[in-house]
């Protein structure tokens, strides 16, 4: 199966046995994003986190508390 990156446009190739693939096939609405891009955001995510500025923003005030 034949995937393109949504950030870097960059065409990656996946075998069409394997999880991602048919998540891809059978749920449009999600995206596959390539390993560097993914590892990219990942760390610039632990880096925002790590300054403790970063706030979740959740969608009501009862889940927060429970959470």
């Amino acid at each position: 199966m034949r995937v393109k990156c949504v950030i870097c446009e960059v065409v990656n190739q996946l075998q069409d046995d394997s999880p991602q693939a048919k998540k891809l096939r059978n749920r449009p609405i999600h995206t596959y994003m390539c390993d560097p891009c993914h590892d990219r955001i990942s760390e610039k995510t632990n880096a925002r986190l790590a300054t403790g500025d970063f706030v979740f923003y959740k969608s009501s005030r009862r889940i927060e508390e429970d959470f």
